[in-house]
């Protein structure tokens, strides 16, 4: 009698059309996220209102009040909060994609399916927390009479640029979180860290021109860049070397991203 041996990532040339077979599995685990992100607190879906407005008064306290950074002509708020959109994307979808592998060790250890499909549906809860953000910047529009220019036409893009460069990140970190552990502690300080070297409570053009094409490195100051040019407008002009710097580096992770992942995918059973 054939015996079947069913192997993560075995028919390589079959992968990415598994992918899309095992498309409800990605609504059930997103779903599933949603649902025990916001259930299972105290605080619930409040939380993700309370946070953004207490960063954004913080924010705006330490570099609009204290520092007396530029504002580019738009209330510092407002300022702050299209900073934090992309900003508060990025950060829970790499809090929440980086363990999600460790945390469905049981489905990883007894089922076949491309594993690809759990860091890639847990950064679907990051969306929850940007519509809600959204919310508040509208309100916060409506508060201080400002009109959104032609430029918001653009937000798209820059939006499906920030999920690539989300993804990208994710599966980096899911991946290397199955074989060193210590990347639990390591995100959230690096996370902790990146919200004040990226341009989310000032704007990016206070960085000294010679240091800015390093500066841009980071793929989230020219999504921030962007996201503040398709909102605001005004002297948000977008900055070629941001924006060339951006997409560069998101495709580079993006793409070595993958390659990683799907050259450790077939421990992972093993190592969790």
């Amino acid at each position: 009698m054939d015996e079947l041996v069913i192997e993560a990532g075995h028919e390589g040339r079959h992968y990415w059309r598994d992918l899309w077979l095992y498309r409800e599995l990605f609504y059930f685990l997103a779903w599933r996220d949603l649902l025990i992100r916001y259930k299972q607190t105290v605080v619930g879906i409040s939380w993700s209102v309370v946070k953004p407005l207490l960063t954004m008064l913080v924010l705006t306290l330490v570099f609009g009040k204290i520092s007396q950074m530029p504002a580019a002509g738009v209330p510092y708020p407002l300022l702050v909060l299209c900073g934090m959109l992309p900003w508060q994307f990025f950060s829970t979808a790499l809090t929440e994609s980086g363990g999600s592998l460790v945390l469905n060790t049981n489905l990883i250890t007894k089922v076949y399916f491309p594993r690809l499909i759990v860091p890639a549906s847990s950064i679907i809860t990051s969306l929850a927390d940007f519509a809600i953000s959204a919310v508040i910047l509208v309100g916060l529009m409506v508060w201080y009479r400002f009109t959104p220019p032609w430029n918001i036409l653009f937000l798209p893009v820059w939006i499906l640029l920030l999920l690539a460069t989300s993804l990208g990140t994710g599966i980096w970190i899911a991946a290397l979180t199955v074989k060193y552990r210590d990347f639990r502690f390591v995100v959230p300080f690096v996370l902790q860290f990146g919200l004040y070297v990226s341009p989310v409570g000032f704007v990016s053009t206070v960085i000294p021109r010679p240091y800015r094409l390093f500066y841009f490195l980071n793929p989230l100051a020219g999504i921030i860049d962007g996201f503040r040019w398709s909102l605001l407008g005004g002297a948000h002009t977008l900055q070629a070397p941001a924006l060339v710097m951006s997409l560069t580096v998101t495709i580079l992770v993006i793409v070595t991203g993958v390659w990683y992942f799907r050259s450790t995918e077939r421990r992972f059973a093993d190592l969790i």
